[in-house]
């Protein structure tokens, strides 16, 4: 066995039920984050694995795949052949062709086995397909008040399908057995950002808006849609990133302090967030928000294609870029606005918050340099670190000469040990029964209503996609006709 940390928790034997469990997010996300845990000798119990797929004599091709990507997943000098086979030796491969109590009978069969574990359902799948596998779990009788189920996003494409698909899993589920999983908040940074505003005075007392002018969340990826060309293209980057992702974002930098650490205290404070959110309007929606799409290009020196081309649908108005101006109307955010970005097929891939602080009051330091303000920038992927950026005195006589010097702290520097992903802190949350880190249904149903008011306001102005080239910032300054450019303006272009 691989050397590994000793961890004085002892979980409750599970059962871990994947659904869509030969899909592509099982392979790359759920298994390894299982195996970098067992690895680790935190799985310090008894449990079993169990991949539900739709298609039967898949067995060997779910052994040979599931072994490539775990070898990959893993550094070869953390593991081994005899741990991989011990893993493997727990997950099971069980065929369910339909979602009934006749087609769940092998699963019962073999959960029957083991009374006394905690089951937790893993819904990898469409959402619309959650309603009908919990009616099939309640109808089977393998559900009941220690049963956990672990949703994946997307949950629906509008307020009205997600509220539809919450009605019927709550058939089967309480609230409190529901995990809303959302990768960005399993996240090492996305965690360190409670520890730096909530346990360093610095910051906490100056977290507002008297001293912030803006804070900007930008998610830029390099990537095109890739495989998830059918997704991608009924959701666009409003429902696929901003919805979710940036808006969690949003919350746990402008929430307030919790009363305690508790998975209710902390969702409650950033539901009030997102219920503060200012919707958009006929208005606000023209000068506030832009959409984009991704023509041909070059990333790296590399031609690639445009959007249309390579979802093959050369009339889709799909936005694969959106640029947000919100505001938070409460005490501490009042007319801060937050810019958030994301974008496909931008020129290089980083995820990052930006806290930009307000010039001092009064400049003691003449110069025909610009003083720049101080900023705390919180970058998230693809290297995790914090930088603080301070005015500095360059050495040397000749009067007061100063320039921008970052503070760094560099995660990899600073800490010598692996940072888990994001999957795995979440999936040991959730055998844990914590669900500090899960979107409460209050918060999804505000989430929506906010981005509702961004779908039905584009929609009622006619809003059109800007094109913007492949491997570039996104839409230009032109796009806003010479009105306050704040998208290019404000970008922290890398």
């Amino acid at each position: 066995m691989a050397k590994a940390r000793k961890h004085k928790e002892k979980f409750k034997n599970f059962n871990l039920v994947v659904f869509g469990g030969t899909g592509d997010l099982a392979y790359r996300k759920i298994y390894p984050a299982l195996y970098q845990r067992f690895i680790d000798n935190q799985l310090n119990c008894n449990y079993n694995i169990i991949s539900v797929s739709r298609k039967a004599g898949y067995e060997l091709k779910f052994q040979e795949k599931l072994t490539s990507f775990l070898t990959k997943s893993i550094k070869k000098s953390k593991t081994n052949s005899a741990d991989l086979k011990k893993f493997i030796s727990n997950i099971h491969l069980i065929t369910a062709e339909e979602s009934s109590l006749e087609g769940y009978g092998d699963l019962k069969a073999f959960l029957n086995q083991f009374k006394g574990y905690q089951d937790i359902f893993y819904f990898s799948t469409p959402s619309s397909a959650f309603g009908e596998i919990s009616q099939a779990l309640k109808d089977s009788g393998l559900t009941n008040e220690s049963s956990k189920v672990v949703l994946e996003k997307p949950l629906g494409h509008s307020l009205e399908s997600s509220n539809a698909i919450n009605d019927q899993i709550t058939k089967t589920f309480k609230e409190s057995q529901i995990y809303r999983i959302d990768h960005y908040l399993g996240k090492e940074t996305v965690q360190n950002l409670m520890v730096l505003r909530f346990a360093n005075n610095l910051f906490e007392r100056a977290w507002n808006s008297e001293n912030i002018d803006n804070i900007q969340i930008t998610v830029a990826e390099s990537l095109g849609v890739e495989k998830r060309a059918g997704y991608y293209d009924q959701s666009g980057a409003l429902l696929d990133m901003v919805q979710n992702h940036l808006l969690q974002l949003v919350c746990l930098v402008a929430m307030e302090p919790p009363y305690a650490l508790e998975a209710n205290e902390v969702r409650n404070e950033k539901l009030k967030i997102l219920r503060s959110l200012r919707p958009f309007n006929k208005q606000s929606i023209k000068t506030e928000s832009i959409k984009g799409q991704y023509t041909r290009g070059n990333i790296e020196d590399i031609k690639v294609n445009s959007y249309l081309e390579d979802i093959e649908k050369y009339e889709s108005k799909t936005e694969t870029f959106v640029a947000l101006k919100a505001y938070i109307d409460n005490w501490r955010w009042k007319n801060v606005p937050f810019y958030i970005r994301t974008g496909k097929r931008m020129k290089k891939r980083y995820s990052e918050i930006v806290i930009n602080f307000k010039e001092v009051k009064h400049n003691l330091f003449p110069s025909k340099e610009r003083m720049n303000n101080n900023k705390l920038i919180i970058r998230l992927q693809p290297e995790e670190r914090i930088e603080l950026i301070q005015m500095t005195k360059i050495p040397g006589p000749g009067g007061y000469r100063y320039k921008p010097i970052a503070l760094k702290l560099d995660y990899v520097d600073s800490f010598d040990e692996r940072f888990p992903e994001a999957y795995e802190r979440l999936i040991i949350d959730v055998i844990r029964g914590n669900q500090t880190l899960f979107m409460s249904q209050d918060e999804l149903v505000a989430a929506w209503t906010w981005i509702e008011s961004i779908t039905n306001s584009w929609k009622s102005t006619g809003a059109k996609n800007i094109l913007y080239e492949a491997g570039s910032w996104g839409p230009g300054d032109h796009i806003l006709d010479n009105k306050e450019s704040w998208v290019t303006k404000s970008w922290n272009k890398k």
